[in-house]
């Protein structure tokens, strides 16, 4: 998000700006987080949605999402307010913050396999997606995820002194990055996952559309509405992918000039990170009917007991 330097020199007018985006974020965080934390407790009311897997994994996307916006909420607050913490704080927000950068992307890859299970090998998509297989996915997406991480963590702790975590630091992402190949590596191991993830998109949605070509009646619109859950899927990862990039794009502009880095930086978050979090809830809880149907009565019950309780005052 910055550095300590970020706003030595920063003019008035400069910081006015900065603060109407920092109020902007907040307000998108607050309506994206209500949303989630709606359809969470939705996904917790109904046992149907409990044992079906494609729920569960938008679940564990939910979750996901919003521990990383909270996550990624204190990192923006901190740097703007030049609040220093202790090393081994900045840690812990790090492990959070690297993981469920990777969960949400992985789990979304996993969501389309499903999809691709369903409709290309229905007579299989019983056995192969039960809740118990769901747990294990679940298990092995955060496995998947952790990995990126690890690597950093196992070079940080072998670099760093024993003083370094006693220090008091502006918390950013690249606290762990301590020699200029780091930078190198975490591209490398994007770049992986960005090309196994495109793979699968990839594989599944021609897959799909095969089916897509031959099926007919209730099948075909089944088989469409399924393609273009992946097609969004698609979109919503290939905006997450992107976002692993976001540091070598803001590298790549230069670093004394406040104004356009902070534009680079706002417009990365906004777009990069922001977007594709609060664009499951849209693919998932909006366009499923069942699940829309759900969040509705469940909005509408509130509502009513709301109006009920104001009549008797």
């Amino acid at each position: 998000m910055g550095d300590n330097n970020t706003w030595v020199g920063v003019v008035p007018t400069q910081r006015h700006t900065m603060s109407y985006r920092v109020i902007i974020v907040e307000v998108l965080i607050t309506v994206f987080l209500c949303i989630n934390l709606l359809q969470i407790a939705t996904f917790l009311k109904k046992e149907l949605f409990r044992t079906t897997m494609r729920y569960i994994l938008f679940a564990n996307t939910l979750l996901s999402d919003s521990l990383f916006l909270i996550l990624t909420n204190i990192v923006l607050i901190l740097v703007y307010f030049r609040i220093v913490i202790d090393m081994w704080l900045c840690l812990i927000i790090y492990i959070g913050w690297s993981l469920y950068t990777f969960v949400t992307q992985v789990t979304l890859t996993a969501m389309t396999l499903e999809r691709y299970v369903a409709i290309c090998m229905p007579l299989r998509h019983g056995e192969l997606c039960t809740t118990r297989n769901s747990l294990h996915c679940i298990l092995i997406i955060h496995s998947i995820s952790s990995i990126p991480l690890s690597v950093f963590l196992s070079i940080f702790f072998a670099s760093a002194t024993q003083n370094a975590y006693t220090q008091r630091i502006l918390c950013t992402v690249e606290i762990l990055i301590l020699h200029s190949w780091q930078q190198h590596l975490r591209s490398a191991i994007n770049q992986l996952y960005f090309l196994i993830i495109c793979s699968i998109i990839v594989f599944c949605y021609v897959n799909i559309m095969k089916v897509a070509k031959v099926a007919s009646g209730e099948n075909q619109t089944s088989t469409k509405k399924g393609l273009q859950t992946v097609a969004l899927h698609g979109f919503q990862l290939m905006l997450c992918l992107i976002s692993l990039w976001s540091p070598f794009i803001e590298a790549a502009f230069p670093q004394n000039n406040f104004i356009l880095l902070m534009n680079v930086k706002f417009f990365n978050y906004i777009v990069f990170i922001l977007t594709p979090r609060c664009l499951s809830p849209l693919i998932y809880g909006l366009r499923d009917e069942k699940f829309f149907l759900a969040v509705k009565s469940i909005v509408c019950f509130s509502l009513e007991k709301k109006k009920s309780s104001f009549s008797f005052v």
